[in-house]
């Protein structure tokens, strides 16, 4: 559904940043779910080995599971991609988001290797539902005269989300333990999938 207030060209950039940030009930679930995506992501660079480690994994064992992730990610989303153009964006991006958090609790309960892995392989799929979806809703929902300019401000707070996600897995754990950060980051991740759910309209035109 394309929206005829999205449709005018000549928008201030104060204007793309507020509607991409805020307004635009689309673009601005997008940007929050880039940002919890990346911030999920980042905190997953940076625990995940450290939680294998503390399971007595080897390391050849987490480097496999480490690997495990961003290759489940990578080759899925030539599917998830083609798939949003067929059945949708909203719902991809809302599932996306609450599988991560399944992986992310899955780890966080695991004990050994299989467990790792699942938890591992539902955090790549998730990621693979969302990452291609969020970029191809704003193709839908911008104007192309204004497009690349939200597709910046969406990339602003999805690439933040890499900081936020380190700053906040550390700190988190290093308080409170890494049990503890995983599970904070797992609720974030459901929450912005809830809240992608109440607020997105499709944007898909039909």
């Amino acid at each position: 559904m394309h929206h005829s207030e999205n449709n005018a060209e000549n928008l201030t950039q104060g204007e793309i940043f507020r509607r991409t940030s805020l307004t635009d009930r689309n673009l601005s679930s997008v940007s929050q779910a880039g940002l919890v995506n990346n911030l999920n992501d980042g905190m997953a660079w940076g625990l995940f080995p450290l939680v294998f480690a503390a399971a007595g994994m080897t390391l050849a064992q987490i480097g496999i599971l480490a690997a495990v992730y961003p290759a489940v990610w990578g080759a899925s989303q030539i599917l998830t991609g083609a798939l949003s153009d067929r059945i949708g964006r909203k719902w991809l991006i809302v599932w996306g988001m609450w599988l991560q958090a399944a992986g992310i609790a899955v780890t966080a309960l695991a004990t050994d290797f299989r467990g790792f892995g699942l938890g591992a392989v539902l955090l790549g799929i998730g990621t693979a539902m969302v990452y291609p979806t969020l970029l191809a809703t704003i193709g839908d929902v911008a104007h192309p005269g204004w497009r690349a300019c939200a597709l910046g401000v969406y990339r602003l707070w999805r690439d933040l989300g890499y900081a936020v996600g380190a700053l906040l897995a550390g700190l988190t754990a290093d308080l409170f333990g890494l049990a503890s950060a995983l599970w904070l980051v797992a609720g974030l991740t459901l929450l912005s999938g809830m809240i992608a759910a109440v607020r997105m309209n499709e944007t898909l035109a039909r």
